[in-house]
């Protein structure tokens, strides 16, 4: 038992060295989408980040992309149903969302550049 209660004073230690805070009276909420899936977890991340946006206004939403995730914000790219991702990316843009986007995903998956959307950020990893 006391390595229990050792291990569990240690892990709130940790997560209280790590900066992690609730927001406050007043403050923004912080919000990361995680895409790394493919376009339908992309759709459902754009109208999440959307309705949550209808919520709350003033929430600060990332959308961290790699792996399969990433295909959405290339010039071009449609969902299941013939519909455009980049009206949808550049709306949310426009309400204060990020895009990142993974460069090693683009080396590896041999994508150029040029084909992401603008003013998503191209990140190393």
């Amino acid at each position: 038992m006391r390595t229990f209660g050792k291990m569990a004073a240690c892990a709130a230690l940790a997560w209280a060295a790590s900066g992690y805070a609730l927001a406050g009276p007043g403050d923004p909420v912080k919000v990361i989408y995680h895409i790394n899936a493919g376009n339908e977890q992309a759709t459902d991340g754009l109208r999440n980040a959307n309705n949550h946006l209808a919520a709350d206004p003033k929430a600060k939403i990332v959308f961290v992309t790699h792996a399969n995730g990433v295909h959405f914000l290339l010039d071009g790219a449609k969902d299941k149903n013939g519909n455009s991702y980049d009206a949808l990316v550049q709306d949310l843009m426009g309400k204060g969302v990020e895009f990142r986007l993974c460069r090693f995903t683009l080396e590896r998956q041999k994508i150029d550049p040029k084909r992401v959307i603008q003013d998503v950020k191209i990140v190393p990893s």
